[in-house]
């Protein structure tokens, strides 16, 4: 296993900052904001300097119906081999739904989305991960993921999923304890028990990130400070095992450098701190019994799954489809506004559909940032009630277009300058290349370049 130590979430918007901190090991890129062809130049001064550098990505959706897609497996393989990575890592979920093997309409998340715990996932989600493994040049590691919502009739603990995860497929586990803190809140999952049932020995490294709690639910933000319960859970991890890396995780709302710094040397006290415990405990006969009694655990998952079936080498095409379905109905609740599948807490997922729309919100914020500029304090609200009813077609810049076209063609812009921007915007990015500026409109563009220097 790759000795990793301690590190951080590379992000543009910090680079600088970075580069500059000391006692930074390694740093994790997502992947699909890389260009292997044009990497960043920060990125490459700190492989010069000897920076470890792992593609993280977001959207290979291995937890899905749909075997993996190939071209999102290649673009990962050759993120991998431009960063010169030891590992690559994604996620155990889903992030689109529908299309041909369930005969409805293709739908995208945006998100993350949690995967249920049965039977029919697990054998998908393990030929799923056999066929990237096969197809990536350096191991593949799978992060457990934060959930607003739980599947009703699930069959396993989280703990337990993941042990048999790793045991069937040799994959490597991204623990993100900051997960298990937000699964805590929301679920009501013990984040000790999950712990005690993993296989520690196959965690490639560990994550830690902050979020927030609102009305009883913990929102795992990735842009607020790591709290003192998820540096507990970290604490309890290196209690038990020597993680190879930990990271630190933080995508928006950026500190200043002293405070992220401040953060690192937290979490750098918590693992010193499991560490001290782990060498105490390995001296009594109180950790040994609860060594035996985890394994005794994980042991009784294994045998209760043998003696119900043998798991399939290949997951079956029934087994896809009823996920599929599954996935499809749980997914159209959340981006179209379809009936809530039986068994859900409706509650919940109007949380989570509110949280997948202000995710996209924000996002194409960022990849379109004249619509805010545009449409002033009432952008997001307006994209808010668009992305509850219209669902992803296309990726985000897709998304840009359809909410412009959509306010445009609803009536919910009053003739007016928001109006008129919000036209030629749309008709200077909607066609097959951009429409030539008039000289008034190119002295406009220079006079709000100026002005928003």
């Amino acid at each position: 296993m790759t000795r990793l130590g301690t590190g951080i979430g590379w992000r543009p918007e910090i680079a600088d900052a970075v580069e500059r901190m000391p006692g930074i090991d390694w740093v994790e890129a997502v992947a699909e904001n890389v260009c292997p062809g044009h990497l960043p130049e920060s990125l490459l001064r700190l492989r010069e300097r000897g920076v470890t550098v792992v593609p993280h990505g977001v959207s290979l959706g291995l937890g899905g119906a749909d075997r993996p897609d190939e071209e999102r497996l290649t673009a990962l393989a050759e993120r991998a081999g431009a960063l010169g990575s030891p590992l690559v890592t994604e996620h155990i979920a889903f992030v689109r739904a529908g299309g041909p093997l369930t005969a409805t309409p293709r739908l995208e998340a945006g998100h993350l989305l949690p995967v249920p715990r049965t039977r029919d996932a697990l054998d998908v989600l393990c030929e799923n991960v056999r066929i990237a493994r096969e197809s990536l040049p350096v191991p593949l590691a799978v992060e457990n993921i934060a959930a607003l919502i739980a599947w009703p009739g699930e069959e396993m603990t989280e703990g337990q999923f993941l042990y048999e995860l790793a045991d069937r497929t040799g994959v490597r586990l991204l623990i993100d304890v900051a997960n298990l803190h937000t699964n805590h809140v929301n679920r009501g999952e013990d984040p000790a028990k999950a712990l005690a049932d993993l296989p520690l020995e196959a965690i490639a490294y560990v994550h830690v990130a902050g979020g927030f709690e609102r009305d009883g639910v913990w929102h795992d933000s990735h842009a607020h400070p790591v709290p003192r319960p998820v540096l507990d859970i970290l604490t309890d991890l290196t209690s038990r095992v020597a993680p190879p890396g930990v990271l630190l995780e933080r995508d928006e709302n950026f500190p200043e450098p002293v405070e992220l710094e401040r953060e690192l040397d937290a979490i750098r006290e918590a693992v010193e701190l499991g560490a001290r415990q782990r060498t105490t405990e390995r001296q009594g006969t109180e950790r040994q019994g609860s060594e035996r009694q985890g394994t005794a655990v994980r042991e009784a998952a294994g045998a209760g799954a043998a003696g119900e079936s043998e798991p399939s080498a290949v997951a079956g095409d029934a087994a896809r489809q009823r996920l599929g379905v599954a996935q499809a109905a749980l997914l159209s609740s959340l981006v179209a506004g379809t009936p809530v599948p039986e068994g859900f807490d409706r509650v919940r997922l109007g949380v989570q559909a509110r949280a997948l729309a202000a995710k996209r919100a924000d996002v194409v914020a960022k990849l379109a940032p004249e619509l805010p500029l545009i449409l002033g304090t009432g952008y997001r609200a307006a994209f808010v009630a668009y992305a509850q009813g219209h669902p992803m077609r296309g990726g985000y810049r897709q998304d840009a277009l359809d909410f412009a076209e959509r306010l445009l063609l609803g009536g919910q812009l009053a003739e007016g300058r928001a109006r008129r921007e919000l036209r030629r915007w749309w008709l200077d990015r909607s066609g097959p290349a951009p429409r030539p500026l008039s000289r008034l409109g190119r002295v406009g563009q220079v006079g709000r370049s100026l002005i928003g220097r």
